[in-house]
């Protein structure tokens, strides 16, 4: 479920504008520098994804990982200490201290604690992340757009101010999740409401020179539990972006999912690593078939190998991700562990799953 540019790149000082994507223009998909485009045709963004990577920071600290086969590049991406995908809470400076104990490459930011700091505060942070070689992960898009028309309406005025703290703090990248299913609206009618809703958060996002992610859930349990389905895999996704038609949207892949949609990896060739906003990494318990998985019932990455993490995440080296990428297993197991040693178990899972490159 529900962070952004290198911070080598963005955090020389506070209060400096992240750099904004230019607009994209051109005949497909492999053309766009950085993002997908409204003048884009159906048939172009389901055969290939959108162009431009950005230079990414050295994988220091425990999660670098085994060194890569010769033939296989090395991996850009880099691994986040995301507490909320862990199923914690604690406060940014207590992410901050447990992601450099356990070898994390980044965190999630915190645009409420970004705020709270004044722009001296900021900027001595950034400086500090910067010190530690450290990254940010995705921001959550702070907008309920799933529901009734009231709360929509009040998050969509909230979300100038957020996105200029974060634009402040540096951070590009903002992604949410797509529920895939529906009791009151029809496919076609919540297709057309997530365009019209999306595309206003796009926008205002793209102010604030700022892209956004948008993840598909696909297990069927979820699909059917109510009475009308809706986008659950990745090219309906990409559908629904070219409805939204702005030039700054990409896409939050999640094994999890991809593998509920029984996608593989010539799925995820259709993508540039520049489609790609931020990744959550996972496997699926054992003995269970497609139509018995729950989405609140996962493991850490790599841990069962019911979900081929190695062809994952050798898809992503391929496309040239750069990154973030972060363990959501949604386990109660883990969330039954205190936080330093949910941290040390993430930890490894993370560091097991990049050796496999």
């Amino acid at each position: 479920m529900p962070a952004k540019e290198s911070l080598e790149q963005t955090t020389a000082c506070a209060g400096r504008s992240a750099p904004r994507p230019p607009d994209a223009t051109g005949a497909t998909l492999h053309d766009l520098e950085p993002t997908m485009t409204n003048e884009l045709t159906r048939r172009q963004l389901l055969s290939a994804g959108a162009a431009a990577s950005v230079a990414a920071l050295p994988t220091p600290g425990i999660l670098a990982g085994a060194a890569a086969p010769a033939e296989m590049p090395r991996r850009k991406f880099y691994a986040i200490l995301s507490l909320g995908r862990l199923g914690f809470q604690a406060s940014f400076p207590e992410s901050l201290e447990l992601t450099v104990k356990h070898g994390f490459e980044g965190l999630d930011p915190d645009p409420n604690y970004f705020a709270s700091l004044g722009d001296d505060g900021l900027k001595r942070l950034l400086d500090e992340l910067r010190a530690k070689n450290l990254r940010f992960g995705a921001a959550g898009l702070p907008v309920e757009f799933r529901k009734d028309e009231a709360r929509f309406n009040d998050g969509l005025k909230n979300l100038p101010a957020t996105a200029e703290v974060l634009e402040r703090a540096g951070v590009w990248r903002v992604s949410t999740w797509v529920l895939p299913c529906s009791n009151e609206l029809t496919y076609p009618q919540n297709f057309r409401q997530h365009a019209d809703r999306l595309r206003q958060c796009a926008q205002i996002l793209a102010d604030h020179g700022q892209k956004l992610g948008l993840e598909y859930v696909a297990p069927r349990t979820l699909l059917r539990s109510q009475r009308h389905p809706f986008i659950h895999t990745m090219s309906e996704m990409k559908e629904l972006m070219v409805a939204i038609g702005t030039n700054n949207l990409g896409i939050q892949l999640d094994s999890w999912h991809w593998f509920n949609a029984e996608e593989t990896g010539k799925d995820l060739f259709t993508l540039r690593g520049s489609d790609v906003l931020t990744v959550d990494l996972n496997d699926a318990p054992t003995g269970l078939s497609l139509d018995e998985y729950r989405d609140d019932h996962r493991e850490l990455p790599a841990a069962t190998g019911v979900i081929p993490a190695k062809d994952f995440l050798g898809s992503l080296v391929q496309i040239d991700y750069d990154g973030p990428i972060q363990p959501e297993p949604f386990n109660a197991a883990l969330r039954a562990k205190s936080l330093n040693q949910a941290c040390t178990s993430a930890s490894a899972a993370m560091k097991r799953s990049f050796s496999l490159l």
